[in-house]
């Protein structure tokens, strides 16, 4: 999970077990929150229920013009800091994608198991769950390779079709 998604199961605990006179100790500012209006809305909230926000083991005070500006200031940081993983993330699978080494997640059956399953599945042999079991996969994985053998059969169909016309 990351504190670009305000919906994460620890954080919305965190924020129900608080109670008025309650502490909520953040290490960083960034583990509560990724955007200045998300780390605001918390604050708010916060300070609403009357729940103190101790910050790297400084406790922020709503009331206080400094704290609020340090508040805002660190926000503002953890935000960048968001944005810049973001990017840096994005230019290195760019340029791994580019070199090809970002290939993504690899196939559980190699070609020749996957014409295999396939072919012992079309002589009605085994069922889906029985090919699972036998190749050790899941079930899921066997509905995949039939789906991709009846996507690449309407393929091959159409392309002799129209070598024959």
């Amino acid at each position: 999970m990351t504190g670009t998604n305000r919906e994460r199961p620890g954080l919305r605990e965190a924020l129900a077990a608080c109670r008025e006179g309650d502490t909520l100790v953040v290490t960083k500012l960034d583990r509560l929150a990724r955007s200045l209006p998300d780390a605001r809305a918390i604050a708010e909230e916060l300070t609403r229920r009357q729940v103190r926000l101790s910050l790297g083991g400084a406790v922020y005070d709503p009331h206080d013009p400094v704290g609020r500006l340090l508040f805002n200031v660190l926000a503002m940081v953890a935000e960048f800091e968001s944005d810049l993983f973001r990017v840096r993330t994005k230019e290195g699978m760019r340029v791994a994608k580019a070199k090809g080494r970002l290939r993504g997640k690899q196939p559980k059956l190699n070609p020749r198991q996957e014409a295999h399953l396939v072919d012992l599945y079309r002589r009605s042999e085994h069922s889906t769950a029985e090919l699972a079991d036998l190749f050790g996969v899941a079930r899921s994985t066997v509905y995949r390779a039939l789906q991709r053998d009846q996507t690449n059969g309407h393929r091959a169909a159409s392309n002799s079709a129209s070598i024959r016309g």
